[in-house]
């Protein structure tokens, strides 16, 4: 299984939410506003479920945010 870039996938998810606030994003996803920033900051990668949520939400694939 290949080990997944932390921060990479938080510049990703940073480059993702664009011009809207973190506080919204978590909110409209149903993650706190401490766990977003986590995923942001590459200090933790979001588990399965939450990984899903968050691509649907951008309208992308789980492989383009976490896995390119």
């Amino acid at each position: 299984m290949r080990k997944l870039n932390k921060e990479k996938i938080g510049k990703k998810l940073a480059e993702l939410r664009g011009n809207k606030s973190r506080e919204e994003v978590a909110r409209d996803i149903g993650i706190s506003l401490s766990a977003w920033q986590m995923y942001e900051n590459g200090q933790r990668i979001p588990r399965d479920e939450i990984k899903i949520k968050i691509a649907s939400y951008f309208n992308k694939s789980v492989e383009e945010i976490f896995y390119s």
